[in-house]
């Protein structure tokens, strides 16, 4: 099962553009990801630079409409994530326990929609995705 271990620091929604963390946390968390590897779970995993230096796309009437970071009504907003493989939601929440995070960051822990998910009806429409997803994950890093 995938999982994806969404971190959400307290205070980032906030953050200057450029805001960075310092050299002790990145270590730390250097740890923990390496343990991720080691036993075979890491998928995927990036840092998010903070909302003031991204973008919302909005569709009022169906019309895109861009608007600039940082975003008044946000209270929580990513500041990274990890995607997983295990074999329980139990497991992924052991993982996401053993984080170095500090008193203002929580974890969230979704699992990943997976095709056999949906009903056959769905899985129709979506058609060529599971071949999409594959095609995706080759061209990373390109």
């Amino acid at each position: 099962m995938r999982f994806m271990m969404l971190m959400i620091p307290k205070g980032y929604e906030t953050a200057a553009a450029g805001t960075l963390p310092g050299a002790d946390a990145v270590a730390a968390m250097m740890k923990y990801n390496e343990e991720l590897q080691k036993a075979g779970v890491l998928i995927a995993l990036d840092g998010l630079h903070p909302p003031s230096m991204g973008a919302r796309v909005t569709f009022p009437g169906g019309k895109a409409r861009v608007s600039d970071g940082p975003f008044a009504e946000a209270r929580e907003v990513l500041g990274g994530y990890w995607m997983i493989n295990v074999a329980s939601r139990a497991e992924a929440i052991e993982w996401a326990s053993r984080c170095p995070g500090g008193e203002n960051e929580i974890i969230e822990v979704r699992q990943v929609q997976e095709m056999s998910d949906f009903p056959a009806d769905v899985q129709k429409a979506a058609a060529g995705f599971t071949e999409m997803q594959q095609s995706a994950s080759k061209g990373k890093g390109a």
